[in-house]
């Protein structure tokens, strides 16, 4: 794989901190900028709709998660195949690999939407949303399940981008659909159309995102191998099987986590309407410490695939060292913004009395989320970069149902907390991965795997 090609980028030499930083710089202020519009879906809906809104949008938004992170397993698991190609300089099988996420992926998010559609009404009686909000929620989430192919395709694109080292046009696509569903949101929302309409702005401002990711590819072809015919688009067997083989832990590992977000969310939403939105807020909130830590975590997946494919251990600890580091640092000036001022914060969402009263409760929970995602970014780094299948599937069931339910259940029913209870134990749920990665990292025994594309070293 030649080394002057501009769209494939190598991360086996050089000052690892630096190439890090470098290249999770651009995915930080996409992220920044996809959290910013998600807030404003947030704050115009509580602005304009009240309680209601914010509830409706908090509940939709984790159901289109889990229909996402359905997809987003595969994703992952094709970034990890396509860095590894790269460690290895193997073109042919990363233009295949390409061509399989295209079919696959995709192919798999419109056979998501059409069930999604089919069970919707089941699905707003499971999670018990409050009656004030039943009727916004289908709407938000009817909009965002018809419009998944667009809002899956982009991360399919950017999860091909990412793998070849590439960050910097996802981050340009994301500017443009930023201030593009910002604006929609601004004339929808206040125009009537309610939570539907900020659900009809994402999905438009997505659908931009994800074809101007695909024209990019369509450019680039001749730099990557691959071409939109129907040769490349047919899956190729070997590559399919590598990522169903990674793929399917990864997707059972967030759906596991997502289906338990689900189930506490239906419990807390049973709480009323003032709980449901103020859980909402909160959900956003800890996105926002997203922003860093999940820009490290998918810039290390990409540079621990890559080093560990071509066997240089060195530079994958230092990666993650490099990632923990920043990843702390920024959880703790979010922890003392929110300590400092949470009726400010919550504010910025709904001046409602009840909801502002109740944040005060939530800095807690608030601080110990914003670190768990700090330590779990270089924890996933690890596992995803590996391509460790066995450990992802062993993760999403002790984060989602032993730590993630089980602790929310013996908090809030055992020992009688409540909806605080539901809270701590969603919020301590968070280190699972820290608890299990970290002892494994520090004991040696992860640099004794073999790559999942070690059959292609010659």
């Amino acid at each position: 794989m030649a080394r002057d090609d501009s769209l494939i980028k190598d991360y086996t030499s050089g000052p690892v901190a630096r190439q890090l930083l470098g290249f999770a710089w651009p995915f930080m202020l996409s992220n920044l900028l996809q959290t910013a519009y998600n807030l404003v879906d947030m704050a115009v809906v509580g602005q304009y709709v009240g309680p209601a809104g914010l509830s409706a949008v908090g509940v939709g938004a984790d159901v289109i998660h889990f229909y996402t992170f359905l997809c987003m397993g595969f994703c992952n698991a094709g970034q990890v195949l396509i860095s590894q190609y790269v460690g290895l300089r193997d073109r042919g099988s990363l233009s295949k690999i390409v061509g399989v996420m295209f079919t696959f992926i995709l192919g798999l998010s419109l056979v998501i939407s059409a069930a999604g559609l089919l069970l919707a009404g089941q699905v707003m009686v499971w999670l018990n949303v409050p009656p004030e909000a039943a009727a916004y929620c289908r709407q938000y989430t009817d909009c965002c399940t018809a419009g998944l192919f667009f809002l899956v395709g982009y991360v399919m694109v950017a999860a091909i981008l990412r793998g070849m080292g590439e960050s910097k046009k996802p981050m340009l696509f994301i500017v443009i659909a930023s201030v593009l569903n910002v604006a929609l949101d601004l004339v929808f929302v206040s125009g009537g159309m309610g939570p539907f309409g900020a659900a009809l702005a994402t999905v438009i401002a997505q659908g931009v995102s994800f074809l101007l990711c695909v024209g990019y590819l369509w450019r680039r072809r001749d730099r990557l191998g691959f071409e939109f015919r129907l040769r490349y688009l047919r899956p190729d067997p070997d590559n399919l099987k590598k990522l169903l083989k990674l793929g399917v832990p990864m997707s059972i590992q967030s759906c596991a986590i997502s289906i338990s977000q689900l189930f506490v969310s239906s419990r807390i939403n049973a709480f009323g309407v003032t709980v449901s939105a103020v859980n909402s807020v909160g959900g956003k909130l800890s996105t926002v410490c997203s922003i860093i830590t999940q820009a490290l975590s998918q810039s290390g997946a990409t540079m621990v695939g890559q080093n560990f494919a071509a066997r240089k251990f060195d530079r994958v600890s230092k990666a993650l060292a490099a990632s923990m580091a920043v990843g702390l640092s920024f959880a703790a000036v979010l922890s003392v913004v929110m300590a400092a001022g949470p009726e400010q914060v919550f504010g910025i969402f709904d001046d409602d009395p009840a909801v502002l009263a109740m944040s005060h409760r939530y800095v807690l929970i608030a601080v110990l989320n914003f670190f768990g995602f700090a330590v779990r970014g270089p924890s996933t780094a690890l596992c995803n970069g590996m391509g460790f299948p066995v450990m992802n599937f062993v993760l999403g069931i002790l984060d989602g149902v032993v730590m993630r339910i089980g602790l929310c259940l013996l908090l809030a029913e055992t020992f009688r907390l409540g909806v605080m209870g539901y809270w701590l134990g969603g919020a301590l749920a968070g280190y699972a991965f820290f608890l299990v990665m970290g002892p494994y990292f520090l004991s040696g025994k992860w640099k004794k795997r073999a790559p999942p594309t070690a059959s292609k070293q010659h």
